[in-house]
């Protein structure tokens, strides 16, 4: 194990340091306060190894975490594999940059991380910026465990919401300028869908205020797909109240048909999809892990043929 230091420039800079220092075949990036779980980098492995050259990028399941390692409701599940590129530019399905592993002659191909993003102010999809490039050349698979535990407390420099959000305009900017002949539906899916997400991590946070400022963000930028999501009522309805001054009745309106928590350990529903070495209950329901790797894959269906 080596040690690298250098003055602090920013997360794609340290990154991109311990890339060009790196010998070995694969890189796998992990924030200092993320977690790998027991035989992560095994499996992400042993997926290179059953995989054609033509991949470049390997990503497993995360599940967001507290500052105590507890597992919460967050998480990043999806089945999406292959040429990616225009599902990618729609939705960061991989989630963080703890979750991959990669080629390192992918990496050295496409330049690694850009750090003028942090000149710019803009930090915060340095990841998704890395992952759209890659996309363009390899193609990604996965391994469909949860396998890493992300970091969400509200000291973390993805609490920025604001620098995220402008550090993704200029991502689909540079996409755009390269890429003119790509449908401008793409570019309206991905701002309301990342608005919509910025939504749910303020709601998170118990910020009212940002939380529908998001929303509105997220419907401006493409009403159709913004205003058929469930999730965008729920969001409006429970931080209306919350600003209202008014007792939940309306929010708890919806609890009656949300599906109850249940450990990893009573799951019936597709067990082979999680993993054994696990340390702690999941606080996820299977249909909802269900229902989001089902719509992602029709998502990535559906974009294909754009």
């Amino acid at each position: 194990m080596r040690l690298l230091q250098q003055p602090n420039a920013g997360v794609a800079s340290a990154r991109n340091l311990g890339i060009q220092s790196a010998q070995g075949e694969f890189i796998a990036l992990i924030d200092s306060d993320d977690l790998w779980y027991p035989d992560a980098l095994e499996k992400l492995v042993a997926q290179f190894q059953r995989s054609l050259p033509a991949v470049g990028v390997i990503y497993a399941w995360s599940v967001d975490i507290d500052e105590y390692d507890r597992p919460i409701e967050g998480f990043h599940a999806a089945t999406i594999k292959g040429n990616v590129y225009r599902t990618l530019i729609c939705h960061n399905f991989l989630g963080n940059a703890s979750a991959t592993l990669i080629r390192k002659a992918c990496l050295d191909h496409v330049g690694g991380y850009d750090t003028q993003l942090k000149a710019q102010k803009a930090q915060g999809c340095e990841d998704w910026d890395l992952y759209l490039r890659l996309a363009e050349h390899y193609e990604f698979e996965v391994v469909t465990e949860f396998l890493i535990g992300y970091r969400k407390v509200a000291s973390s420099m993805s609490r920025d919401f604001r620098q995220m959000a402008r550090s993704q305009q200029l991502m689909l900017q540079s996409i755009q300028k390269n890429h003119p002949e790509l449908s401008s539906y793409l570019y309206r899916l991905s701002r309301s869908s990342f608005y919509l997400y910025l939504a749910q991590q303020c709601d998170a946070y118990g910020d009212a205020r940002e939380t529908l400022d998001w929303l509105r963000q997220a419907v401006k930028a493409d009403p159709i797909s913004s205003l058929g999501r469930l999730g965008l009522y729920i969001l409006l309805i429970k931080n209306l109240a919350k600003l209202g001054g008014k007792s939940w009745r309306l929010f708890r309106l919806w609890t009656l048909f949300k599906p109850p928590r249940l450990p990893i350990n009573e799951l019936s529903v597709n067990e082979s999809l999680y993993p054994t070495t696990y340390p702690l209950s999941l606080p996820i329901h299977p249909l909802k892990i269900w229902l989001k790797v089902m719509v992602g894959a029709l998502l990535h269906h559906s974009l294909s043929r754009i």
